[in-house]
């Protein structure tokens, strides 16, 4: 059974940095690409960052670059997303996404397999 399972999400101050991770179960982690999407209350889900399986290639979406950096590990089956210079406009449910493809890809329904969502709240 696959399980993905976020943690870091919480409340930040504009500016400030949050780290959130991500752990599978049940997958040959390296053989996945591996991404960060979310969901902003009453907006449709979105692409914010993703990382190839040997971590070479990196995507970002625009409204994140700079300011979001992606790591992985693959002894550890986790996967991080390090969030700096929040705004409140990052507030979301962050859902890491596992894709068994070769590219970062920001296509949500490329994705095979999906996380509960860790909400992160960035207070003006």
């Amino acid at each position: 059974q696959v399980q993905l399972v976020e943690s870091g999400g919480g409340l930040v101050q504009a500016g400030g940095s949050l780290r959130l991770s991500c752990v599978a179960s049940g997958v040959t982690f390296s053989n996945y690409v591996m991404g960060w999407f979310r969901q902003a209350p009453g907006k449709e889900r979105e692409f914010v960052v993703a990382i190839m399986s040997n971590g070479r290639t990196t995507r970002y979406a625009d409204s994140v670059k700079g300011r979001f950096t992606i790591s992985r590990d693959n002894a550890k089956n986790t996967v991080d997303q390090q969030m700096n210079s929040l705004k409140p406009e990052d507030t979301a449910v962050y859902y890491c996404a596992a894709d068994r493809t070769w590219v970062p890809v920001t296509t949500e329904g490329s994705y095979d397999y999906w996380g509960q969502g860790t909400q992160v709240t960035v207070s003006s």
